[in-house]
Formats: C-alpha cells, structure tokens, sequence
C-alpha cells in the first residue's frame, strides 16, 4: 500500500537532497523510498526478533539488532554502522 506511510515524506525528500548532484525529485521518489525503508525496518527487526527469542528475551535489544546484523550478508553494509564490540559480543554467543 503505497498510500499510508510511516515515514514523513518531507524528511526523506530531505534526506535525497543532502546530496548536492541531486537536483530536482519527482513525487514518486520519496514513496517509493518511504516503502522500502519501511520493509528495510521490518526485516531486520524481524531477524533481531528471532535473536531475542533465542536468547528466551521478550525485548529487543541493541545486540539483537547487532545479530541480526552479524548473521545475514544482506546487512554487510551496517557493519561499520554497528559498533564492534556488539558484534563481537553476538557473534561469541551465537
């Protein structure tokens, strides 16, 4: 569903205009953007969920997101984003 967005449109507009090559953006673009980080969000705290719950939690924790993080390559990205003792921590109680 395209029409419902949980992100503020204007801040993603924003956010594509930090970078200066960009100069004009259609209306679509920030939707389109909006979704997927909406879907970004859903699966890695999906796969941080499964993590929480292995370790017999009911909150989700940083490390949990850090695990998340550690255990799939489709967030090789965030791996610099994540601090490495988190990653060290999960990776050893993995």
């Amino acid at each position: 569903d395209f029409k419902t967005h949980q992100l503020p449109l204007a801040r993603i507009k924003k956010i594509m205009k930090a970078d200066e090559d960009v100069k004009m953006i259609s209306a679509e673009a920030p939707v389109l953007f909006a979704k997927a980080c909406e879907l970004f969000i859903l699966e890695l705290t999906f796969r941080a969920w499964m993590h929480t719950e292995e370790n017999k939690r009911r909150t989700l924790q940083r490390n949990d997101v850090a695990g998340a993080i550690s255990r799939a390559d489709i967030f090789d990205f965030l791996v610099d984003i994540v601090p490495r003792e988190e990653l060290k921590v999960t990776f050893l109680s993995a």
